[in-house]
C-alpha cells in the first residue's frame, strides 16, 4: 500500500551558513501524486533526496509510521524508489536483467521472487525482449523506462521523480505521464517541465530560496499569477502561444 509523507522543520545546508532548506513543514497523502516546483536552486531536488536518507538534515521526515534516520535507512529504502534524472546514475549492470534484479537481490528476496519481479517491470515499461540488452547501449527514453523498472522491481510505497521529463521528446513524455498515473504508489515529482507535471499531479508545493510558500490543488497553484512570476515561473509565455497557434 502507498505510504504518507510528514515533513517537520527540515534544514539542511551543504556548507555551515549557506541554508538550502529553510524549516520546510510538507504533508503528501498516501497515494498522491505530488508536484514540487520552483525556480534552479529552490532546493527541490535536495529535499527529495532527504525522502530516502541519501541525505539527512535537522527536523524530521517520515514514510508513512517509520521516521527517516541511519537506524531505519535498510526499510525505507525498500519504502521509497528514487528515479534520478540522469537513468545512468542507477544503471550500471551488464544487463538490463541485472540492473532490474538488483535492488530486490540486494534486499533478500528469493531468487523466484525475483525473476517474478523483473519479468512484471519489464512487462510493466513495455520492455520485453530487452532482458540481454546492454543498458548503455539504449536510447536515452529506453534507458529511463529501465532505470523506472528498477525502482519497480522493489514494489515500493513511495516513487520520487528528479525531473522525469528531461530531454523526452513529446511521444515519451505522453508515454511516460500515462505510466505514472498507472503507478501504485504515492508519486513525488520534481521537474522543470510545469506542463507534464501539471498533468499528472494532484497538488503542488511551491519551493523559492528553501522555503514553501504554497501548498494546493494545481488548479489554485498555476491560477496564481503572481505568485508564480514572483517565484520565477511564469507560464504567460505558453499560454501566449497556446492563444496565437490555436485560437485560430
Amino acid at each position: 500500500m502507498p505510504s504518507g509523507i510528514q515533513i517537520r522543520n527540515l534544514c539542511f545546508s551543504y556548507t555551515p551558513d549557506v541554508p538550502v532548506l529553510k524549516n520546510v513543514t510538507l504533508d503528501i497523502n498516501p497515494g498522491e501524486r505530488f508536484g514540487l516546483i520552483g525556480p534552479s536552486g529552490a532546493g527541490k531536488s535536495t529535499l527529495l533526496l532527504h525522502l530516502n536518507g541519501i541525505l539527512t538534515g535537522s527536523g524530521e521526515v517520515k514514510i508513512g509510521d517509520t521516521p527517516v534516520d541511519k537506524k531505519s535507512l535498510a526499510e525505507i529504502r525498500k519504502k521509497v524508489g528514487m528515479v534520478f534524472q540522469n537513468p545512468d546514475d542507477q544503471l550500471f549492470n551488464p544487463t538490463v536483467e541485472e540492473d532490474i534484479a538488483f535492488g530486490p537481490l540486494n534486499f533478500g528476496f528469493s531468487r523466484e521472487l525475483v525473476a517474478s519481479r523483473v519479468k512484471d517491470a519489464l512487462a510493466a515499461m513495455n520492455l520485453a525482449g530487452f532482458e540481454k540488452s546492454v543498458s548503455h547501449h539504449l536510447s536515452l527514453g529506453e534507458r529511463k523506462r529501465v532505470a523506472l523498472a528498477t525502482v519497480l522491481a522493489i514494489s515500493p510505497e513511495v516513487i520520487a521523480f528528479d525531473e522525469p521529463f528531461s530531454s523526452l521528446d513529446p511521444s515519451m513524455v505522453l508515454q511516460l505521464i500515462s505510466l505514472i498515473g498507472g503507478l501504485d504508489a504515492t508519486i513525488v515529482i520534481v521537474s522543470q517541465s510545469f506542463l507534464p507535471l501539471i498533468s499528472c499531479c494532484d497538488r503542488l508545493a511551491v519551493l523559492k530560496e528553501g522555503k514553501i510558500i504554497a501548498v494546493g490543488p494545481k488548479d489554485e497553484i498555476v491560477r496564481d499569477e503572481e505568485m508564480m512570476k514572483a517565484s520565477g515561473m511564469d507560464l504567460s509565455l505558453y499560454r501566449n502561444i497556446c492563444r496565437e497557434y490555436f485560437s485560430k
